[in-house]
């Protein structure tokens, strides 16, 4: 995800959401896509042990009016609130001319609006003792904050003016700060191994394209293009409003139709993107001079619709998504060849991914792949064991009970999901969901998406023909796919 405070390359498994992050609470948070039991909250029980307390989840929705969408989530036992503005738009809906402009638009909401200007919006949420901050994914822009709960009215009117109405001024000093982050975005192999890889498994498709975007479109995009850009993507219909914490339902509707009575109610959002053809694996190889080579591998997966992302998450946890999985026991703690190793999943509407990655020293690159092939040939043709599939599932529901003592976690889970028109299951339903996955339910997913023939490669590092030779061990036809 790109945003105001920089980038950040989703590195943990989403089951339910195409943006993901690297901390443990965001990846329990889309699996805990939750509202309450009847009686408004929920257990987390296992055979043999005592049921846990109540979580008490339980959300309201009303739609205004003009399309917009409230919707909050109250947590009785904080003073804080985290509130946040969805809107269903991300580098997936752009066009290679526009590849860059959600991002782009998503700085120049700071830049000032129609009531603040940039140095009043930062005045005042300093003044609050709170920080705002927004992101930008592949198909979602958020913009959010944390605040107290006095301080509700007077963030959410400011929040609300930026979104809606943005000045689009100081536009040249703000291109000038994202062609910086472009150049630092390209000096990390680390990060930009990852958008390697999107191209490899994606192709020209925009989910293949990198959510910074392109230098050229920064640069050059007019000022009137960029208007008529927030004029079709951020409408009414494209945008929900989500808030948990010591939040008040109806105190905060009453507040978005005061601040959204004026929009247009018949505005459409731009149609959704097809679902992108993917060919046969790819390879992509950028020669940079670092010390590491850095790699990833990996090809479709499912979207966040699909009903195995419960056993896929279970999956991953298992090969390489936690420090007992067997990627980084075999690689880093038994023959210390890397030192950042990992497995991870995207979800998206109508597709998604999966892959791995890892960043070795050139001596080190050949035996590191020859370890990940054997590990990809172990995971199909051994099964894996009862202990690990119960400690995948246990740590699983133990990262979701965790994640839902956030606001922010509760918040990003209410607004994306929401936005995506994904299920809010309770959380009853996902524990069940997560207890009820098998070994031939991951065996299966095994099967069909880590096949090697499957399997693009993405690479930076300081000789191709070094990484080419490394790159067999996994899929030797790789190396002719470029």
């Amino acid at each position: 995800m790109a945003g105001r405070r920089g980038v950040t390359v989703a590195v943990t498994a989403a089951v339910a959401t195409g943006v993901t992050g690297a901390g443990a609470a965001v990846a329990a948070t889309v699996i805990a896509t939750g509202t309450a039991a009847a009686d408004g909250s929920a257990t987390v029980t296992r055979s043999g042990r005592a049921p846990s307390r109540k979580v008490i989840q339980e959300h309201r929705l009303t739609t205004l009016g003009s399309g917009v969408r409230i919707v909050t989530e109250a947590m009785p036992s904080v003073r804080s609130v985290a509130l946040g503005f969805w809107i269903a738009t991300g580098s997936r809906a752009e066009s290679e001319a526009q590849a860059g402009l959600s991002h782009l638009l998503e700085h120049l909401l700071f830049k000032g609006s129609a009531k603040y200007s940039s140095l009043e919006i930062d005045q005042i949420f300093d003044a609050m003792g709170a920080e705002l901050n927004a992101g930008t994914g592949k198909e979602t822009t958020s913009v959010y904050a944390r605040v107290i709960d006095e301080h509700v009215p007077e963030a959410f009117d400011v929040m609300a003016d930026m979104v809606f109405r943005p000045a689009l001024v100081e536009i040249d000093s703000e291109r000038a700060v994202i062609l910086e982050e472009i150049a630092m975005y390209e000096d990390d192999p680390q990060e930009k191994v990852f958008d390697l890889l999107g191209e490899a498994v994606f192709g020209d498709d925009p989910l293949g394209r990198a959510i910074i975007g392109r230098a050229s479109v920064i640069a050059e995009t007019p000022a009137e293009e960029i208007a008529r850009f927030h004029a079709s993507r951020y409408v009414p219909s494209n945008v929900v409003i989500a808030a948990a914490g010591a939040v008040d339902h109806d105190a905060l509707v009453e507040l978005a139709e005061e601040r959204t009575a004026e929009l247009d109610r018949a505005a459409a959002g731009p149609s959704a993107p097809g679902t992108p053809t993917v060919g046969t694996a790819r390879i992509k190889f950028e020669r940079k001079d670092t010390e590491q080579y850095h790699v990833c591998l990996g090809g479709p997966g499912i979207s966040r619709h699909d009903d195995r992302r419960f056993a896929l998450r279970v999956l991953d946890t298992i090969f390489g998504g936690t420090s007992s999985s067997r990627l980084f026991q075999e690689i880093r703690e038994r023959r210390g060849l890397a030192y950042a190793v990992y497995s991870f999943t995207s979800a998206y509407q109508d597709t998604g991914q999966i892959g791995l990655y890892l960043g070795t020293r050139p001596e080190n690159v050949a035996e590191a792949l020859a370890v990940v092939g054997s590990e990809l040939v172990r995971v199909r043709e051994q099964a894996v064991t009862a202990e690990e599939l119960d400690r995948a599932k246990e740590n699983l529901k133990g990262r979701v009970v965790l994640a839902l003592e956030s606001t922010g976690a509760r918040m990003n889970r209410l607004g994306s999901e929401l936005l995506a028109a994904a299920p809010l299951l309770p959380l009853d339903e996902v524990v069940e969901r997560i207890d009820a996955v098998t070994r031939e339910d991951v065996g299966a997913l095994v099967e069909e998406l880590w096949a090697p023939e499957r399997l693009s490669a993405a690479g930076i590092g300081p000789e191709e023909a070094k990484f080419e030779e490394a790159i067999t061990a996994i899929g030797p036809a790789l190396v002719g796919s470029k």
